[in-house]
């Protein structure tokens, strides 16, 4: 009951008070909870992705949405110069393309 919950918080208050240290540190996460938010409310439908695989690459290009947002850009953008550009990227320079190196041409 009360009693363990606030056992529970008296146990890590040195964390939860953290942001009293510093002021550039968000007193709460309410902005990455947003951010994930659409990768929770789907996570039951991608148990139907097809396969191990094609889960993954779902995964993968969710990642680079998220990034190329995280960095101010449109992703359908990023992601039609991106790969109208890998056919012909040197394998080398691939990291020019990632999202928060990425120019737009």
């Amino acid at each position: 009951g009360t009693a363990k919950a606030l056992n529970y918080s008296l146990k890590r208050w040195a964390a939860l008070t953290r942001y009293l240290d510093d002021g550039n540190l968000p007193a709460d996460n309410n902005w990455v909870e947003n951010q994930i938010r659409p990768i929770a409310v789907g996570r039951n439908n991608w148990l139907f992705a097809g396969s191990l695989r094609a889960g993954q690459r779902s995964a993968a290009i969710m990642s680079l949405i998220q990034t190329a947002k995280l960095n101010g850009h449109d992703p359908y953008a990023y992601l039609k110069d991106v790969m109208t550009r890998l056919p012909t990227h040197r394998a080398r320079d691939i990291a020019e393309l990632l999202p928060h190196r990425w120019d737009a041409a």
